[in-house]
């Protein structure tokens, strides 16, 4: 009965073991599978035929009100008269008649900036609605709303009113964690004066002079903050403590040891759909809501950012934003997080880029096969996707991360289910397992037989 019992056991364990075995080969391969580099992109990012804003640049501010992308891909243009309207037919896009011009709308959002400042609020001109919409959040006082909205009131009914939910910060506190003494924020993307190398992130993450480290320890210092502007814009230039980025300098981190390679720099487009990067979140996506923006955080006021629906939180203050490997922005601040959603403004990069002097470090292939890390060219005027819809538009083409994350151990990695080290663990427990029955068997048959031996010759 108990040599049964010890039968039973040793089947139990040899199944067990080969089913690690058949578990672990699976969950290697998918592994293996996950990681592979997807191909880059084939689409175009810009529209062969007249884009939106080259259509706005001809016609006038007088005569249109903003550009879009629809749904299924095509530029939409706002105009004021049919001769506009049919101008833009004849370019291959789709118009919208409305009722109030662009300097219209402009002039409405300069009525707003000279009335006096209320900290938690923002505007931004809707091109899709043809209105100014005015948001304020739970920091605003009542008194202030009311005033706020006698001033829209006077300016005309195109100007909309709403509360929003949360409070409208800077995201202090990514696609790599950078650190000082202010707190924490994001590393965005590696520019170049031709001379040194620096890091382009969010003005408020730290004056001039501010030094960076890449740990919570101060062992690995980054570089220092050479050029700072915050607020009326949202940039600075962290200088690199070596002089130069080093290798991966044109790709950007998205997560699990992966990143995006950066191709270019442009402005983007209303309805353009994007993705930013944050040590604290992520990869997040979402759409282009507005251009122009201006946001009045506790700290001052900032212009000419980018609306978006991408969630953000404290942590992801100046990482990248970007589409199909084409740099748009680093992120400044905004209200809500990515449980319950919310708007996220970014500082644009060309902007940014023009006011430091400074170039993007950008992948060979868009540098004509020369090496990576390569300068890029002036940046281009737009990011319009072209004929695209916004639903299919992706980060860009993926790269490996070079080197292991601040807190990374061999641990740690092997036991993370993104890589093959779980797997492997599988298979090596499930070898070991085998190994032992075939051992505890062969040990015990070896008694048996000086057993049944000792005592035949007694």
């Amino acid at each position: 009965m108990r040599h049964a019992r010890r039968r039973v056991v040793r089947r139990v364990t040899r199944l067990a073991a080969v089913g690690g075995l058949l578990l672990g080969g699976a969950m290697v391969a998918q592994a293996a599978m996950a990681s592979e580099t997807p191909p880059a992109s084939a689409r175009p990012l810009a529209a062969t035929g007249d884009t939106g804003a080259a259509l706005v640049a001809r016609l006038g501010t007088a005569r249109t009100a903003g550009s879009w992308i629809g749904a299924d891909g095509r530029t939409v243009v706002a105009v004021t008269d049919d001769a506009a309207a049919r101008e833009v037919r004849r370019a291959g896009a789709e118009a919208k008649v409305v009722s109030h011009s662009m300097n219209e709308l402009k002039s409405a959002t300069s009525t707003l900036r000279s009335a006096p400042r209320v900290p938690g609020t923002a505007w931004a001109v809707d091109y899709r609605t043809n209105r100014v919409v005015v948001r304020a959040d739970r920091t605003v006082s009542a008194g202030d709303w009311s005033r706020l909205t006698r001033v829209a009131t006077e300016i005309g009914g195109f100007v909309h009113m709403e509360r929003t939910k949360g409070t409208f910060t800077t995201r202090l506190n990514g696609a790599q964690p950078i650190l000082s003494t202010g707190g924490r924020c994001s590393a965005g993307f590696n520019v170049t004066n031709g001379q040194s190398d620096f890091i382009l992130t969010a003005g408020h993450c730290g004056p001039a002079g501010s030094t960076w480290f890449a740990d919570n320890q101060g062992d690995r210092q980054l570089g220092r903050t050479v050029n700072s502007s915050f607020p009326g814009s949202d940039f600075s230039l962290v200088q690199y403590a070596g002089g130069k980025a080093g290798a991966g300098a044109d790709v950007v981190a998205i997560g699990g040891g992966k990143g995006v390679r950066i191709t270019g720099a442009a402005d983007p487009a209303v309805g353009q759909r994007v993705f930013r990067s944050g040590s604290t979140s992520g990869l997040r996506d979402g759409q282009v809501t507005a251009l122009n923006a201006t946001v009045n955080y506790p700290e001052g006021t900032v212009t000419g950012l980018i609306e978006t629906t991408v969630c953000a939180e404290p942590g992801d203050s100046g990482g990248p934003l970007f589409s199909e490997g084409i740099a748009l922005g680093v992120t400044s601040g905004g209200n809500g997080d990515c449980t319950t959603g919310g708007t996220t403004f970014f500082q644009p990069v060309t902007k940014a880029l023009t006011a430091l002097g400074v170039r993007l470090i950008v992948s060979a292939q868009n540098a004509g096969g020369a090496p990576a890390g390569t300068p890029s060219p002036a940046p281009s005027a737009s990011a319009v996707q072209g004929a695209m819809a916004p639903s299919a538009a992706s980060p860009g083409s993926s790269a490996p991360v070079t080197g292991v994350p601040e807190g990374s151990t061999l641990l740690a990695r092997l036991t993370d289910t993104r890589n093959i080290g779980p797997g492997l663990l599988v298979i090596a427990g499930s070898l070991i397992a085998l190994v032992a029955t075939r051992y505890i068997r062969a040990e015990q048959d070896r008694k048996a037989y000086q057993r049944y031996y000792s005592a035949t010759w007694g």
